[in-house]
């Protein structure tokens, strides 16, 4: 498989419509309150009797500060001391998940994601990692990836060295843009100095992988300003880079609100500044992995995506496809056994849970044998752009062709407009459909039709 990658503006506009971005199948939008705690406990159940690794995700909710595009699940507060009640409930947490997991199955991915997780203070940090530790068995740091969402007004070389000390080996800074009019009308004024000096500080101290994240479609961005802010980025390579597409939901999102919808660029400039994004990283040597995501050729991702061996899931792309993930902390969202698993989303629910000695599971979804046959067809399509029929049908009992019977005609359309080949044994995605990946997956989606006015634009 070629790893090129077309941009087809014609294309784009014609199939640009709403639609999920697959960190999970079924998505968040199926969960519901009929899962329980309960519940959950028979699928870890489940995943006990299938053995293999873990993954471990905690979720930080506090923020300094608010950054108006945001549309992620955060408090915004400058008091350090709201921080330590909920440490201890997460705490209490971690005790009570890890009761449920058999202790011989070991943790090879960990993620801290937020929110902020460098709001905590080192003190916080080190006692965070050492409940992780007392609870659970964590893969040595060769074998291990631990990751932390930076962000670089939160950190400094100090901080950087312990999260290094405490076995983090891989770090996501956020950036978004350098252009100051832009970082002023979404309040995140952000410098060069301070953004490449905590890059800088992890390369020093043996960080393995460094991504950036950058958004494009922000208020004021225009094509070129836009390619100053990659031109200072790609000077610092990154092993990877996220370049993700703004989603205005004002309606969704209240903090959205303090974006003036007329300084938002129009869709014909979003669409220049994705191609000349996509023109420059690729020239620079970045392989485009899929939804957003740039990495260097010999990264894990680019290697791993090769091998077929990629995976996605709700921090993204991933190379452990084998660990069932726990959720921690308010709003986080696991995958054990056959089941997706979300936690309670306030402070308050997620104290009252804790405080009675209950998981703070709100809401779930389990997967049948439907479920998780489309579930392995996104996922290929996803990570690997191309999918393998014959597998498909040996792996769940059915013949392609009936089962899907109501995609063949959109498959064909796909393949008329150039998006794929697809032949009795295969669908091979081209260069031209790998920016529209979402939009095949989506004939694979019972739900989908339904559900996609909760969804971004694919472009």
């Amino acid at each position: 498989m070629t790893d090129a990658i077309e941009f087809n503006a014609e294309l784009i506009r014609r199939y640009d419509k709403a639609g999920p971005r697959y960190t999970s199948y079924p998505t968040a939008v199926e969960f519901h309150h009929g899962f329980t705690a309960d519940t959950y406990a028979q699928h870890i159940a489940l995943s006990n009797q299938r053995g293999g690794p873990l993954s471990l995700y905690f979720h930080v909710p506090f923020c300094d500060t608010v950054c108006f595009y945001c549309a992620c699940n955060k408090i915004i507060t400058k008091n350090r001391q709201h921080a330590q009640p909920y440490l201890e409930n997460l705490y209490e947490e971690i005790r009570m998940q890890a009761e449920l997991f058999d202790t011989n199955r070991v943790v090879e991915q960990l993620h801290w994601g937020g929110g902020t997780p460098t709001f905590l203070t080192h003190q916080q940090m080190r006692e965070l990692m050492a409940q992780t530790r007392k609870y659970f068995t964590l893969a040595d740091d060769d074998k291990g990836e631990f990751s932390i969402e930076i962000d670089p007004r939160e950190a400094d070389d100090a901080t950087i060295k312990l999260l290094r000390e405490l076995g983090f080996n891989r770090i996501s800074l956020g950036l978004q843009d350098f252009n100051p009019k832009v970082q002023k009308a979404v309040n995140r004024i952000q410098t060069e100095e301070q953004t490449f000096s905590i890059l800088d500080a992890a390369r020093r101290e043996g960080f393995r992988s460094i991504s950036l994240d950058l958004i494009y479609g922000l208020p004021h961005q225009t094509v070129e300003s836009f390619s100053d802010t990659l031109d200072k980025v790609i000077a610092a390579s990154p092993d990877r880079l996220s370049v993700f597409n703004y989603a205005h939901m004002p309606e969704l999102f209240k903090t959205q609100r303090q974006i003036a919808t007329a300084d938002i660029p129009p869709p014909q400039v979003k669409l220049q500044i994705l191609h000349r994004t996509i023109d420059k990283l690729t020239a620079a040597g970045y392989v485009y992995i899929g939804m957003d995501h740039f990495a260097k050729p010999d990264d894990e991702l680019t290697l791993a995506q090769q091998n077929k061996q990629l995976y996605r899931n709700f921090q993204g792309y991933s190379t452990r496809a084998e660990c069932d993930l726990i959720g921690l902390g308010v709003t986080s969202i696991g995958k054990v056994g056959d089941a997706y698993v979300q936690n309670v989303k306030t402070l308050p629910e997620y104290d009252e849970a804790i405080k009675a000695g209950k998981l703070p599971v709100l809401r779930g979804v389990e997967l049948d044998e439907d479920d998780k046959c489309r579930r392995d067809i996104i996922t290929r399509l996803i990570c690997d752009f191309a999918l393998d029929i014959p597998a498909i049908e040996k792996a769940y009992q059915i013949n392609f062709n009936d089962y899907f019977a109501d995609a063949i005609a959109d498959l064909e359309q796909f393949a008329q407009d150039g998006l794929l080949q697809y032949k009795w044994d295969s669908i091979e995605v081209l260069p031209a459909g790998r920016l529209l990946i979402r939009n095949i997956c989506m004939v694979f989606d019972k739900y989908s039709q339904q559900a996609r006015q909760r969804f971004s634009k694919v472009i």
